[in-house]
């Protein structure tokens, strides 16, 4: 399934695999830092064809779409491909956002840009697209807790990220509020990055309630929905949440700050995954458990050769 050797020895997570006898998922790490410029091409081309399927009536003009030199070197990218012809059918682009909390510099992952063919959709590629790569990210990073944040308007996807990952604000859940830790990020997101999820510098934003208001005019506006055509969650408390919330007719957002801890990667295992695909991301798990701890152990034991700042001995 995997070519083990060449996959744990990249610096960079580069996993290609079958999620299911229909479809298979490659995930890409910052591919502007590594990859050639033909293969950064190949990939755009993939991205594109999946973005003009899913939104036939316009193009988009921020994130990876954007003509920012930078995108590619900060986004983590899911590429779904049929098995059959080969051709991709839904993506994931995850932006990984620097911010600055208690004066430390801190890693966020934006949940970023999903989109799916429409001739694809309900067929179960939602644990793919929403949680796969977090997951991975969160065994590499020997289990520690990852924040998270996510934009969006769609119920279905608000609610989905406030079942999956731990402590989110806003949310309808009880007990859900905002941490100081979580004002600071929302702020410096705000402050820094909104051009990463296409809102334009005339947005507004109450910090209170982590809403950004007129948030469609920084690339995103074919994005911008009702709210009778946005996707309901099964449950109405999220769909009567973002009612009550969001601005649907000036085109308002939530921003969600929530983290994927040990609890959050338990009932992404237990709810998410199909129980006839842990296999398979059981062996893309081992390959990231030996790319964090097996190989720097595997150059610690090689005295001859240079390992980061040490140097071996004369």
């Amino acid at each position: 399934m995997y070519n083990l050797i060449s996959v744990v020895l990249k610096k960079r997570l580069d996993l290609s695999f079958k999620t299911s006898p229909d479809f298979r998922a490659r995930i890409v790490e910052a591919p502007g830092q590594w990859m050639n410029e033909r293969e950064v091409g190949r990939l755009r081309q993939d991205l594109r064809k999946v973005a003009q399927r899913s939104v036939p009536d316009g193009e988009l003009g921020y994130g990876i779409f954007s003509e920012r030199e930078d995108a590619l070197t900060r986004t983590i990218v899911t590429l779904v491909y049929r098995v059959s012809d080969g051709e991709p059918v839904a993506f994931n682009a995850l932006p990984v956002l620097q911010v600055s909390l208690s004066g430390k510099p801190v890693e966020v992952l934006h949940l970023g840009l999903v989109m799916i063919d429409p001739a694809v959709r309900s067929q179960g590629l939602s644990w793919i697209l929403y949680g796969l790569t977090c997951f991975l990210l969160f065994l590499r990073n020997q289990l520690r807790p990852l924040w998270i944040s996510n934009v969006t308007q769609v119920p279905a996807v608000a609610g989905m990220v406030a079942e999956t990952f731990s402590g989110v604000f806003p949310a309808p859940t009880r007990g859900a509020r905002r941490s100081l830790r979580q004002q600071l990020i929302a702020t410096a997101i705000m402050e820094s990055h909104r051009h990463v999820f296409g809102v334009g510098p005339d947005a507004g934003f109450d910090a209170d309630r982590f809403v950004i208001t007129n948030s469609y005019t920084g690339g995103s506006d074919n994005l911008k929905k009702t709210f009778e055509a946005a996707p309901k969650h099964r449950k109405a408390e999220y769909n009567d949440f973002c009612a009550a919330e969001l601005d649907y007719d000036r085109g308002d957002d939530l921003l969600q700050i929530g983290q994927l801890d040990l609890n959050a990667a338990q009932r992404y295992l237990m709810e998410s995954v199909p129980r006839n695909a842990l296999g398979r991301l059981a062996v893309a798990s081992s390959v990231i458990l030996v790319q964090r701890l097996v190989l720097p152990a595997l150059h610690w034991a090689d005295s001859r050769r240079q390992w980061g700042v040490l140097r071996p001995s004369r």
